[in-house]
């Protein structure tokens, strides 16, 4: 006998089921506000019906696996005793095959805690099975069973499991840690809010007020961006499963608990509106703005070709306007031109990618996105025709009145265009032969070439200056 959430897979079908529907069908989401008039098993039961999860992409817990497959091999019988609802628990011994039968929650019965020993001594008597679980609430299950096995649970239950039942065993189950939260909150991604900074060397503003500002408004968006990239996976589950490397993610392989992610993203976020608020409120509604087109990207826009890459544009665009706001100067409009074309380059040359992935994995369109494969060659020439485009509006940019007034040389600055267009060249090349990261900002940050780019073009800047 085993359980499934948190035990066979390693997800939670409740929360996971509320992500999905949330992310194909947010109205239909909005109806578990009658779960005060209802149950739990009426909720787990509506939101089965709405979401359609494909019970084959779960992650599994291998440990279990195996121990289930040698457990049959012996001759034993298999059965499936889970809290959640019965049409899934269903679906996913299908899809197993070696399962002999499951007891799932239906429309009225919550089969969980003790409803569920009930039902299984009623089954096959008491001491008459053993049983796999790993929360606090399978504690009436493992009193009532022959032996007690316990996967993926705390170091505390573990304890108070064998102090009650000292033949109990432990099956092993890998462990997150803090790089598993970390990854998940995509902390390597926090490179991309040194946009904040930009505003305070273009002004040539630097002051102690200035670089403070500018600091504590670079860790308020890194917080409300991590907070938006565990919301954001949470509605992307299926997708990301069906995804080359994303479903490597922590949420989509499981590594890190759905619940936690779940509770993760508020806290993140309620951190990064308290830090915004110590800059200004000026910062903290262009961040609250930002929060708000990045929901509405992980909701709806990153589903529809050309208005998901525009999106990525203008939520980079944003971190520079934020910049500008926290230390209460405008933005230049060259400035936040350039920023909008080199970053809709780079937004397309990811989307380039992607579809690469696809067909050396020969997976078909992607998921969840709004691209086919044939559209590699039109988001080529895109790519290669926005990253040109910022090129452009640098070079009218030092050609400008604003650049004579803040550099003593500003001849020099044309110096920097031919290390941009090597470098926009240089990726376009990389992503058309499949050696680039799929996040081109991330492999920007890493790569060697790019890195000594980037210093030879704040070389010539400071030359300039």
């Amino acid at each position: 006998m085993v359980d499934i959430d948190g035990t066979l897979i390693k997800s939670d079908l409740l929360i996971e089921n509320f992500f999905t529907v949330l992310s194909s069908r947010p109205l239909a989401a909005l109806g578990v506000w009658r779960l005060p008039l209802r149950s739990k098993a009426w909720l787990k039961s509506y939101l089965a019906d709405k979401a359609e999860t494909d019970v084959t992409t779960l992650p599994l817990n291998q440990p279990v696996v195996d121990f289930l497959l040698q457990e049959k091999a012996r001759g034993r019988r298999i059965y499936l005793a889970s809290a959640s609802n019965h049409r899934l628990v269903q679906a996913l011994a299908r899809h197993l095959g070696f399962v002999d039968g499951v007891f799932g929650s239906d429309g009225t019965v919550n089969l969980s805690g003790a409803a569920k020993a009930e039902r299984l001594c009623r089954q096959f008597g008491g001491q008459g099975f053993d049983y796999i679980g790993n929360d606090w609430v399978d504690f009436p299950v493992w009193r009532a069973c022959r032996l007690a096995i316990a996967t993926n649970a705390p170091p505390r239950l573990v304890r108070r499991l064998k102090a009650e039942r000292p033949n109990a065993v432990e099956l092993s189950a890998p462990r997150g840690g803090i790089k598993v939260y970390l990854k998940a909150m995509r902390v390597h991604q926090w490179l991309k809010n040194l946009l904040v900074f930009v505003p305070l060397l273009a002004s040539h503003e630097v002051n102690p007020r200035t670089v403070v500002d500018s600091l504590l408004a670079a860790l308020a968006y890194s917080l409300a961006a991590s907070s938006a990239y565990l919301l954001n996976d949470l509605l992307d589950l299926p997708n990301d499963r069906a995804h080359p490397s994303k479903r490597n993610r922590p949420l989509a392989s499981g590594r890190l608990p759905l619940l936690q992610g779940a509770l993760l993203a508020p806290i993140l976020l309620v951190l990064a509106t308290l830090s915004g608020l110590v800059v200004s409120m000026n910062f903290l509604g262009v961040l609250a703005l930002y929060y708000l087109i990045t929901l509405a990207y992980s909701l709806h826009l990153k589903r529809h070709m050309l208005i998901d890459v525009l999106t990525l544009a203008g939520l980079y665009t944003m971190r520079i306007l934020a910049g500008s706001a926290a230390i209460d100067r405008p933005s230049s409009a060259w400035l936040l031109g350039f920023s909008v074309f080199v970053f809709l380059c780079l937004a397309l040359i990811k989307r380039y990618i992607e579809l690469v992935g696809q067909l050396r994995a020969n997976k078909g369109n992607p998921k969840g996105r709004g691209y086919r494969l044939e559209d590699l060659s039109i988001l080529s020439g895109l790519a290669s025709a926005s990253g040109y485009c910022s090129v452009l509006v640098l070079a009218l940019y030092f050609n400008s009145p604003e650049v004579h007034a803040l550099y003593s040389h500003p001849t020099l600055l044309w110096l920097a265009c031919p290390p941009l267009l090597y470098w926009i060249s240089r990726l376009l090349l990389l992503a058309h032969r499949g050696e680039l990261h799929d996040d081109p900002v991330v492999f920007a940050a890493t790569d060697r070439t790019s890195l000594i780019t980037g210093a030879v073009m704040l070389a010539i800047v400071l030359a300039a200056i």
